[in-house]
């Protein structure tokens, strides 16, 4: 080789070596602004905007963006701009949402033995509700949230479903044979509705006004908060305080985008002292009292139920019991033999 030829490889040699390092300082520095990055956490709901859920969730925003020290950024979609409840289920598994706030009726469409918790008649009242949920179910919650794709957040608040109803009122089971009512989505719902001789009519959240407007179906359930926030009670005459199945809220974590955190940051999401989640449940219970005043001065008739009349009710909502259970998953009778140990105790 001559010299001439030697200093052009050289020459050739540093500056591929240049250009290599100039990539690698480049790459380093794209990565180095890419793990810098906040982590974009997108919170959806049917839950409308100035309810006491979008308080809480906005206290979720606050809490998890402080606690992350600005590592997390989060973004809230109210009103079911994001989609039906169970489209965000379904979404929120495939981590193309990081958490949905749903009914656990939503949820149990993908994770059935969820059907249990929304059994008419479960529970006496909302403190049994509380205390079974939070020690009893809760601890089961992980396993069974884990096979579907999904990591359990807390529990949130929709409380006791009543019927509401255009022409007649509803104080008896016979009072719902061959009514055309909108059910929620959910087995448990279809057959309680069922077992009362009703025709239910399984239809979105999101498109539930209309179809009461065009009188689609002659009713529907659902708790005093939930139908006032909607405006569904607008098409309403009558309303029956049946308060026949507690509804709790669920706030579901993608399992795979809660998996890719760090441990600090999955620290930072999954600490939520229990004091936020009575907070959440009361913020929705105190405002009952207003609501039922408020639907009553609206021009809807309020029909409170006899002991006998609940009876009745609760014995024929009984007989859906056994059908919802079998159609609920392999767990479904273990967890609601537990659930109906601890109303023994």
């Amino acid at each position: 080789m001559s010299l001439a030829s030697g200093r052009k490889a050289m020459r050739q040699l540093l500056l591929s070596l240049t250009l290599l390092t100039t990539l690698a300082s480049v790459g380093a520095v794209v990565s180095s602004a890419q793990a810098d990055d906040p982590i974009t956490l997108k919170i959806a709901t049917i839950a409308p905007e100035g309810t006491p859920w979008e308080k809480q969730l906005k206290q979720l925003k606050q809490r998890y963006e402080a606690g992350s020290k600005g590592r997390i950024r989060v973004k809230l979609f109210f009103g079911g701009s994001l989609g039906g409840e169970k489209a965000l289920v379904r979404r929120c598994a495939q981590g193309t949402i990081q958490m949905a706030g749903v009914s656990t009726g939503a949820a149990a469409s993908l994770v059935p033995e969820l059907n249990v918790l929304e059994l008419p008649y479960l529970f006496h009242d909302a403190d049994e509700a509380d205390r079974i949920l939070d020690d009893v179910v809760k601890p089961q919650m992980a396993k069974l949230l884990a096979a579907k794709g999904f990591v359990f957040g807390l529990w949130a608040e929709n409380g006791f479903r009543s019927f509401f109803t255009r022409e007649r009122p509803i104080n008896s089971v016979a009072d719902l044979r061959g009514l055309r009512m909108r059910s929620q989505e959910s087995v448990s719902h279809l057959n309680m509705y069922r077992a009362f001789g009703a025709n239910p009519q399984p239809i979105d959240a999101t498109n539930v006004l209309t179809s009461l407007q065009t009188n689609v179906v002659d009713g529907f359930d659902n708790t005093p908060i939930f139908a006032f926030a909607t405006s569904w009670y607008q098409a309403a005459h009558h309303m029956t305080l049946s308060e026949h199945i507690y509804q709790p809220g669920l706030i579901l974590i993608s399992k795979q985008w809660y998996d890719a955190l760090p441990a600090d940051l999955q620290q930072v999401v999954s600490d939520i002292p229990q004091q936020f989640v009575v907070d959440g449940r009361h913020g929705v219970r105190d405002l009952t009292p207003l609501l039922l005043k408020n639907l009553g001065r609206s021009g809807i008739t309020l029909h409170h139920l006899e002991a006998a009349q609940r009876a009745e009710f609760e014995r024929v909502a009984h007989t859906s019991w056994d059908r919802t259970v079998a159609k609920s998953g392999r767990g479904a009778r273990a967890l609601l033999k537990a659930i109906e140990s601890a109303r023994r105790h």
